[in-house]
């Protein structure tokens, strides 16, 4: 067993902190003799001098210094602690924030919502749909519960849900469809092409899709990309679920590039903490993963294999 207590920890910080004992008696409220008292029976336990007063002020040796950087690690592991079991304590949440990067395929997110609600049909829900970092600021911002996107913040870890595959488009009338030919990276960038904007940040921020066209238009939204493209006088990178129908129509039809004409990307679902999730975001995720995994093709499934998540409703697959 430890022969020191977190206590006597906390109040060897306070007197550091404060610069003296009667200065850490009001922060803690305790009697200076009792503070005194808790850092000397500390540096008889441990055989090691850890404060030396100078004048009024009490500071720390070099072996407090090192023991005291590592137990002020303990501190604040104990006060988190302490928060997860008042989070715990607190129950459901009746609120839960949700960012999905547009290019998530919708179909399946609104089913995982679905089955969600089943279970917790008092827990709201805030569907924020991002694009690019903004999802990942707004997660690592703690104002996302969950997020599910290709970009995962720094310090965070993700958990692989599928892929989603984007694929270059245009009206069958455009004139890159009319060259009948695959097409360089330089017939791309003559043409106009409409992005994404990052939703994160400033109009001048980064754009999805961009292959610095000469004539790049953007908008916030991908259905106003695919309108767009559909109009006849930009193309796109969309994802494959988004433009399935207008393909099937006949009224976009895919590129044929040298290279690159479709990208695999890959996402995850990513919790903004996941030891204080609760039960809540614990049952959204799950919901998330059961959803996908229904849509993972078998081995004959093509083209399908290349999404990992068909596109359609639940009672369609």
């Amino acid at each position: 067993m430890p022969k020191v207590t977190l206590e006597q920890w906390r109040m060897l910080k306070a007197v550091v902190d404060a610069g003296g004992f009667a200065k850490a008696a009001d922060v803690v409220h305790k009697s200076p003799s009792s503070i005194n008292h808790a850092v000397q029976k500390l540096q008889t336990q441990l055989g090691v001098a850890l404060l030396e007063v100078r004048g009024r002020k009490a500071e720390l040796t070099p072996a407090g210094s090192a023991l005291l950087r590592r137990a002020s690690h303990l501190l604040d592991e104990a006060r988190d602690m302490e928060g997860l079991a008042l989070t715990l304590a607190e129950g459901v949440k009746t609120e839960l924030v949700l960012a999905v990067d547009q290019i998530v395929p919708q179909a399946v997110i609104i089913d995982a919502l679905e089955g969600f609600s089943h279970h917790f049909p008092k827990t709201r829900v805030q569907l924020h749909e991002s694009v690019l970092e903004s999802g990942s600021a707004l997660l690592a911002g703690g104002l996302a519960d969950l997020l599910v996107g290709p970009v995962i913040p720094t310090g965070f870890l993700g958990e692989p849900l599928g892929q989603v595959r984007l694929i270059c488009v245009a009206h069958p009338g455009h004139v890159l469809v009319r060259e009948g030919r695959p097409l360089s990276l330089r017939d791309l960038r003559h043409s106009r092409q409409v992005v994404v904007r990052d939703s994160s940040g400033p109009l001048q921020g980064p754009d999805t899709g961009w292959l610095e066209a000469e004539q790049r238009w953007t908008v916030g939204h991908m259905h106003t990309a695919l309108r767009i493209v559909e109009a006849g006088f930009a193309i796109a990178w969309l994802p494959e679920c988004l433009v399935r129908d207008a393909l099937a129509r006949g009224t976009l039809v895919p590129l044929k590039l040298e290279a690159g004409g479709t990208q695999i990307i890959p996402f995850s679902v990513v919790f903004s903490d996941r030891d204080r999730a609760g039960i809540a975001a614990q049952a959204l995720a799950e919901s998330l993963r059961l959803a996908f995994a229904e849509r993972i093709p078998e081995a004959d499934g093509l083209p399908d294999w290349w999404s990992m998540a068909r596109c359609g409703p639940r009672t369609n697959l």
